[in-house]
């Protein structure tokens, strides 16, 4: 039979009745405590993935990143290009001006000669002319 001690307050106490009942709480302890580890372990598995999946888009990032400074750099060499090119265009266009006005003055020029055919012909009135004086 199990000893019971007397307690001031309640009376007697049956200690197997309160080992049994403290062996309950004890298992009820260890099974939230395996629920809390696997809960911790699903968490964990969790981070890790987010962790891989971070590292994986910083090297991305990264590669955008370098390649996004190489961009700026083509971009910045065709700018100077361009600048180049607007800059010879300009010439070109000064040029042109020039040649236009040498082109229009020669075309007055030629207005104001006489052709080979005319020169023949007023050599021969003047040969003409020569004779009769």
């Amino acid at each position: 039979m199990a000893k019971a001690h007397k307690t001031a307050a309640n009376g007697p106490v049956n200690i197997r009745a309160e080992f049994r009942k403290l062996g309950i709480l004890v298992e009820h302890g260890n099974d939230q405590f395996r629920a809390v580890r696997e809960q911790y372990g699903s968490i964990q598995r969790t981070l890790d993935s987010h962790t891989q999946a971070l590292a994986t888009h910083t090297r991305i990032l990264d590669y955008h990143s370098r390649l996004l400074e190489h961009h700026s750099e083509l971009l910045e060499a065709h700018s100077e290009t361009l600048k180049s090119h607007t800059e010879m265009i300009a010439s070109l266009s000064v040029d042109m001006a020039i040649v236009k006005q040498d082109i229009a003055l020669i075309k007055s020029a030629f207005k104001q000669k006489v052709d080979r055919d005319e020169f023949a012909a007023l050599e021969r009135r003047v040969a003409l002319l020569e004779r009769k004086r």
